[in-house]
């Protein structure tokens, strides 16, 4: 569905804008449905014919309001069909459970999103489904642990927490050898930094409740898939009786009106006060792709269209225990679980807890930054005052 002669700029501000659900609206109207009446049996039946076409049958099918944003996502990722979810972590389970099956073997990198790992260790392990964790750097090595009931394999670029960029295209180029499926969380760079389809993804991943909207206040994944997935993605969803409210649908369809602008100021706010950090004397590594000594920062300048505001920075020393000095009184970070709104984040964590086939070791604790949209001097002299509770707690310890 995407419109390979409209320039992305265009496409934000056009998609799923069909006369037919805007009735003259600049945006669609908020469709807010559970029992559609058929006024006719011959109506009825003409609907029972196909239940997935995009015409009203009952509320949980959709409305207007979902189907401008379902098709606003294929055109912007450039996917066959998109679902929408309760979660991004909904989003990438439906995904998964729509190309595997019991007995089946699936390849996860080791620098997945947690609760990802929740799923494959518990409800797939239950269902039979056998996870073997890799090297987010692996590339085209992945082959070496492809067996002849690999089904799938997820990717995510970059890596949670740790921020390594994988070869995609190496990865999916083996994983399609072999009949496998590609599945990305692509939720950092989203479908205007990193074109998932065009480097071999098969299923796209976001969670909409990051970027896509942008303001903190939704709950959603949306899941884009191409041809050779579409139709399982969508009996999937439908059978396992995934929805959302119109009103959020509405809410994320808005936020991507404006997801150009917002990200290209995340960008450079996050670079700037990335550079900043780079230079101080506490902090020992900062994990961001666009920085040449971040793992897979050549894959990133060969495949990516930018970055995000979403990095961390690793402290030279003292522990976790000691963090609390760091984030306890900061005055516009606030520490929260998700990101991708307009404001600040700061969450100290540790990934050597959930990995099991690569190693992470640092010596101080890892800091997880997402920049917002405040005036960066304001946020440099914040984490400054931080850093400066933080030294002083690690040499008074």
């Amino acid at each position: 569905m995407n419109k390979k002669n409209k320039n992305v700029e265009t496409i934000l501000v056009t998609a799923g804008r069909r006369k037919e659900w805007t009735h003259g609206i600049v945006n669609p109207p908020v469709y807010r449905a559970s029992t559609v009446i058929h006024e006719t049996y011959a109506d009825l039946q003409e609907r029972l014919k196909d239940i997935n076409a995009l015409e009203l049958f009952y509320g949980r099918r959709g409305t207007p309001t979902h189907w401008a944003l379902r098709e606003a996502m294929c055109e912007l990722d450039g996917g066959e069909g998109a679902l929408l979810f309760p979660s991004g972590l909904s989003a990438i389970c439906n995904a998964i459970l729509s190309v595997v099956k019991s007995g089946d073997h699936i390849l996860i990198t080791d620098s997945a999103y947690e609760p990802t790992r929740y799923f494959a260790n518990g409800t797939l392990k239950k269902m039979g489904v056998e996870t073997t964790y890799y090297d987010p750097m692996i590339g085209a090595g992945i082959a070496d642990l492809i067996e002849e009931n690999t089904s799938m394999v997820l990717v995510e670029a970059p890596g949670s927490l740790t921020f390594e960029v994988q070869d995609i295209p190496a990865i999916a180029d083996e994983a399609h050898k072999a009949g496998a499926v590609v599945i990305m969380d692509n939720t950092w760079a989203t479908p205007l930094l990193y074109r998932a389809f065009d480097h071999g993804v098969d299923i796209s991943v976001h969670a909409a409740t990051k970027y896509l909207c942008g303001h903190s206040d939704v709950m959603m994944g949306i899941a884009v898939a191409n041809e050779r997935t579409w139709k399982r993605l969508e009996k999937t969803g439908f059978e396992t009786g995934n929805t959302v409210s119109p009103d959020d649908a509405s809410l994320v369809l808005r936020g991507i009106r404006t997801l150009g602008v917002r990200l290209k100021a995340h960008e450079e706010n996050a670079l700037l006060v990335a550079a900043w950090l780079k230079k101080h004397p506490l902090v020992d590594r900062v994990l961001h792709p666009a920085f040449d000594d971040c793992p897979g920062h050549d894959i990133w300048q060969r495949d990516f269209l930018g970055s995000s505001g979403l990095f961390s920075i690793v402290l030279k020393q003292g522990s976790y225990d000691d963090s609390g000095a760091l984030v306890d009184e900061m005055k516009y970070f606030k520490m929260g679980f998700s990101w991708g709104g307009f404001e600040s984040l700061i969450l100290p964590s540790d990934p050597s807890r959930v990995r099991s086939a690569t190693k992470f070791t640092a010596n101080g604790p890892l800091v997880r930054l997402h920049i917002g949209l405040e005036n960066t001097q304001d946020l440099i002299e914040d984490l400054e005052a931080g850093l400066k509770r933080y030294s002083a707690k690690i040499t008074n310890a």
